[in-house]
């Protein structure tokens, strides 16, 4: 049973606190003791009354319904409504994190020693302390979801507790920033592999126009399924521009529309495709990105992803002058500072074609 007291206190300089103190006891024995110290009596009766209602409701949560995290988490892979909701990289995590070790323990009986001891298997298995962050935070999201919607106690609440102590021992952590700009030679040398790639085709399958795709990336800053989604409806002739939908955000994605100039030969590139499709590029964005990375591979061209187009297309912008606001409009950051801090990474040399 839970239940709180509150003490009043005067300071040496005559203000009065007041210090709330929560208690919960089973068979006699305190379970749980926390307190907190407010100015008003008010404040602290308001916090005694809601951490006690909290403690309660976990104790029901409890006593409901528990599987093991596996379980947890296969049935999470199972609901298409959050399934198909979710992102690549977070059902990739959540696929892997079944066949951990952390996946035995059942879910209303995670502690904090249990999630460090994972932190720490993955690191020695040579994960990153950002890929690691990723491990938690989906678990949490996946278990936080159990009780809404499947009546399954968890308590995601851990993690509260955890995520503080794993940063201060270095196992997750905020991932580095990027700064691969590929060299005018690797672009070359991609462009020569993926020519070759496209002359040759295996019967029955869709020619790829990779050059195409590389160029248009390079020039309009999209990611690749941006520019696979595009159709010829939202390509504005008249004013060289197209509408970009559901471009990515953190606060909101679906209906986050933008219309994006078609700069240098982009407007040009798009207009040459043939129309056999309702989308101007008619193709799967992971064949795509497979095909670049085949193609990188066997050049032996080290450390450089499909996405780093992007940061070479909007430093190039930059290089050429246009402002952060004028930038921002072709890759549709709303935050700028995260667009110069993360996407941009001007070459040196590049600063005497402006004297």
């Amino acid at each position: 049973m839970a239940g709180f007291r509150i003490e009043k206190r005067k300071l040496s300089s005559g203000e009065l606190r007041y210090k709330c103190i929560v208690r919960e006891k089973s068979q006699g024995k305190i379970i749980h003791n926390e307190s907190k110290t407010f100015s008003t009596k008010a404040l602290a009766d308001t916090w005694g009354k809601k951490r006690v209602h909290e403690l309660e409701t976990e104790r029901v949560t409890e006593k409901k319904r528990t599987v093991t995290l596996g379980t947890l988490l296969n049935m999470y892979f199972e609901d298409h409504d959050l399934w198909n909701r979710t992102g690549r990289t977070k059902q990739y995590v959540i696929k892997m994190l079944m066949d951990c070790d952390i996946a035995k323990i059942q879910s209303n009986a995670l502690k904090v020693s249990d999630v460090i001891e994972h932190c720490r298997n993955r690191r020695d298995a040579g994960a990153s302390p950002s890929t690691i962050y990723h491990d938690v935070a989906y678990l949490r999201s996946v278990m936080k979801v159990a009780y809404p919607v499947w009546n399954i106690g968890a308590n995601y609440k851990i993690f509260e507790d955890a995520v503080p102590v794993l940063i201060d021992m270095g196992l997750v952590g905020k991932s580095q920033k990027r700064t691969r700009r590929p060299t005018s030679d690797e672009l070359e040398r991609l462009r020569e592999g993926l020519q070759k790639r496209m002359e040759y085709r295996p019967n029955g399958t869709k020619r790829i126009p990779y050059l195409d795709i590389l160029d248009f990336s390079l020039l309009t800053c999209m990611r690749i399924g941006e520019v696979c989604k595009i159709t010829w409806d939202d390509l504005n002739t008249q004013h060289k521009t197209v509408m970009v939908r559901d471009r990515k955000d953190p606060r909101k994605k679906a209906g986050n529309h933008m219309i994006v100039p078609l700069l240098g030969g982009s407007f040009d590139i798009a207009q040459r495709q043939p129309k056999i499709d309702e989308r101007i590029f008619p193709h799967n964005p992971r064949s795509v990105t497979a095909g670049f990375q085949r193609v990188r591979n066997e050049l032996g061209i080290e450390d450089l992803r499909y996405h780093d187009l992007r940061r070479e297309g909007a430093s190039r912008l930059f290089e050429k002058g246009y402002t952060i606001e004028e930038v921002a409009q072709v890759t549709g950051h709303r935050n700028l500072n995260i667009l110069w801090q993360v996407y941009t990474q001007l070459f040196p040399h590049k600063l005497h074609d402006k004297e």
